[in-house]
């Protein structure tokens, strides 16, 4: 059976623009369906009309905004996929727009590089966010200090690779063992690389929610390892050698993927190796580590989490965002 042209709903109330992503969209995409409208409830009413797979939405839509009209549009066509398409440049507008169950935000100044990427990713199921608007420092702690907020994740069914920064262990560990607990139940593996404080708070939590980690350790599909140790199989001349390193996840990872009981293996992997090597000082090699990880994400189809203190990042806020780039998604708590 051919495959179906994907149907695109474009909402923006400028025609010129209309016309140009338009005239894009039918470039370089395969012989796609194209509605058109510059108005958020006839956005709303042609959405529940048509039933598009990608909802392309402006924020500033005169009688309904881009926001309110995504909400009515998820509970009309559920199984249309929004991106939103606004030269707002707000942290908390982008992520209001997100909560509203959209899947992507694309900064219009941006689009030339960024939208065809994020159409890509949005009807793959994949949450796609403008590099620039991945992390706003919006918020403050009690003592005043700037706290950066990210933006929700929606990430479906693809290899992710986020970073948490947490204030203190309980966060880390709830964060964590949540992440460890999903895996295991859906028969996936899961490795951990922590230092040997969380590795235990994180058996005693398992055991509290009545997990079978010894039986999922035994089968090899839950592998604890030491921080430290790991790092001293790559370091070299304090950095990470990539040769080494992929040979030291292969090993570890090779073995454990064949545990897996699902149809589709999926590995998930909590690290903080680099959070290490930051609190060492040697953040050059963190930020290294972090692009291998990208590329070990990639080659396992892996899920990645990486731990931080929220204390670093709040004392050198550009290592911060260097290493928040690396990343498909940021959580601060």
């Amino acid at each position: 059976m051919p495959k179906s042209p994907v149907r695109i709903l474009l909402v923006d109330d400028f025609e010129p623009l209309r016309r140009v992503l338009s005239s894009t969209l039918r470039r370089k995409l395969e012989a796609p369906v194209i509605y058109q409208e510059s108005n958020g409830l006839e956005a709303v009413q042609r959405a529940q009309e048509v039933q598009p797979d990608l909802i392309l939405l402006d924020i500033g839509l005169p009688g309904l905004n881009g926001i309110e009209a995504a909400k009515r549009i998820r509970q009309l066509a559920p199984n249309s996929k929004i991106l939103f398409l606004s030269e707002n440049r707000s942290g908390d507008i982008a992520e209001a727009a997100l909560r509203t169950g959209a899947l992507g935000y694309v900064v219009k100044s941006d689009a030339a590089n960024e939208l065809l990427p994020a159409i890509t990713a949005v009807l793959q199921g994949r949450r796609f966010v403008s590099a620039r608007l991945r992390i706003e420092f919006a918020a403050h702690d009690s003592s005043g200090k700037k706290v950066p907020t990210p933006l929700p994740t929606q990430n479906v069914g693809v290899s992710n690779h986020e970073v948490g920064f947490y204030s203190d262990d309980r966060r880390l560990i709830n964060t964590v063992a949540q992440f460890i607990e999903a895996a295991l139940q859906a028969g996936n593996p899961a490795i951990v690389l922590a230092t040997q404080s969380h590795r235990d708070s994180l058996q005693q939590r398992f055991q509290a929610d009545g997990v079978d980690i010894d039986g999922a350790t035994e089968e090899g599909r839950y592998v604890a390892l030491d921080a430290a140790d790991t790092l001293s199989a790559f370091i070299v001349n304090g950095r990470p050698d990539p040769v080494r390193f992929m040979e030291a996840f292969d090993h570890v990872l090779a073995p454990a993927l064949k545990t897996a009981k699902g149809e589709h293996p999926r590995a998930v992997v909590f690290g903080e190796c680099v959070n290490l090597l930051w609190a060492q000082g040697n953040a050059e090699a963190a930020i290294q580590m972090e692009k291998l990880g990208n590329q070990l994400a990639a080659l396992y189809d892996l899920d990645i989490l990486c731990g931080y203190s929220l204390d670093q990042a709040q004392v050198d806020s550009r290592v911060f965002h260097r290493i928040c780039a690396e990343h498909s998604a940021v959580y601060v708590g």
